[in-house]
């Protein structure tokens, strides 16, 4: 009874396709906003800060730049966590080499790196798609793990082929405390976030569905195959770059080239088959389970005491990833997003069932 529409009007096109055209979602969108800018950061521990809220929204930010490609231009890519370190190795670079860039600035630049080889290795889907398309981002996966290994300038000569963060300056302030890097990297999500929502309901965003459902048809009515396709890397790209870059220098600190592995990029694709294709709100959930939920059975182990080994947990860790792909596949190909706009729907409607 408390989420209904009943008397909200729309007098005009921009009220009615806003993003949150109930009030009660632009209220709760506003709480939640409020209480993970101004609440949290005081409240929880550094563990929890660094070691969990961390990484779930920078994984969260490469899942919407993977999203963008499978789940809206429907080109499936194997290859996000090589984009990752591209955007890594590149912010580095630039701090290193352009000391007198914003922080800020090197993110972006890393960003437009990425993009940049996003749509270098994006010119096959041209002419393939489906697994063979896969297959030829799976190349890029393992020819730029490659090349950042073999060529010693990329990290700055360093035997071991580490890269280490420089010291994260803002507005003058040298950010030390778990609190202070979450504050940024939630900045920064949640505004490339609002940007990827408003992209996909765009005229461009139009585009990439229309060639995620049907390309032949939509370059007969005019749209062009070869700017549409690049663009959807570029943009992919840049987020996934932008996210490499926010995990070498807000969460890890020290990275090199074998942090961003097959089984990074793998990860990344469970995140949007979990929480949802196509949806940026699946983004966050799929990210948020995929970062949860190891810690979930390590709590679980700890209940059985010794009878449950480490690997055993780790084994049944990838086992419920496998079955829980298979599920949604199967029962809900939208995955977690979808699930939660049906409770939203039935919220509509109650108590009466229709």
């Amino acid at each position: 009874m408390f989420y209904r529409e009943c008397g909200q009007f729309k007098s005009g096109y921009a009220a009615d396709q806003a993003i949150f055209p109930i009030l009660q979602d632009k209220i709760a969108m506003g709480v939640l906003l409020a209480v993970a800018f101004l609440v949290v950061p005081f409240v929880a521990t550094e563990y929890w800060l660094g070691s969990i809220l961390i990484p779930f929204l920078i994984l969260s930010l490469a899942a919407i730049g993977l999203n963008i490609l499978t789940g809206y231009a429907g080109q499936l890519s194997l290859g996000s966590a090589a984009f990752m370190a591209v955007g890594a190795f590149a912010a580095y670079n630039f701090a290193l080499r352009l000391p007198m860039l914003p922080l800020v600035v090197d993110f972006i630049l890393a960003g437009v790196v990425a993009a940049a080889v996003g749509i270098l290795f994006g010119l096959p889907s041209l002419r393939i798609k489906g697994f063979y398309l896969a297959v030829a981002t799976l190349a890029a996966q393992f020819f730029i793990t490659w090349g950042l290994t073999r060529f010693g300038w990329f990290s700055n000569n360093s035997a071991s082929g580490v890269i280490t963060a420089p010291r994260i300056m803002m507005f003058g302030y040298e950010l030390t405390s778990a609190s202070s890097r979450y504050l940024l990297t939630l900045s920064i999500v949640a505004v490339f976030a609002l940007l990827a929502k408003n992209m996909v309901r765009s005229q461009i965003g139009r585009a990439w569905m229309a060639i995620r459902d049907m390309d032949i048809a939509a370059e007969v009515i005019g749209i062009k195959m070869l700017h549409t396709k690049l663009l959807a890397f570029a943009v992919s790209s840049f987020y996934c770059g932008v996210a490499g870059a926010l995990w070498a220098f807000l969460y890890l600190g020290t990275v090199d080239a074998q942090a961003f592995d097959l089984n990074r990029s793998f990860e990344i694709l469970f995140m949007i088959i979990i929480g949802g294709v196509g949806s940026i709100l699946g983004s966050f959930l799929g990210a948020a389970f995929i970062v949860l939920l190891p810690i979930f059975l390590n709590v679980v182990a700890g209940l059985f005491g010794s009878s449950l080994h480490a690997d055993t947990a780790s084994h049944f860790e990838v086992m419920i990833f496998g079955a829980l792909i298979i599920f949604f596949l199967i029962v809900e190909p939208h995955g977690l997003a979808r699930l939660w706009q049906i409770t939203k729907e039935k919220l509509r409607l109650w108590p009466f069932p229709h």
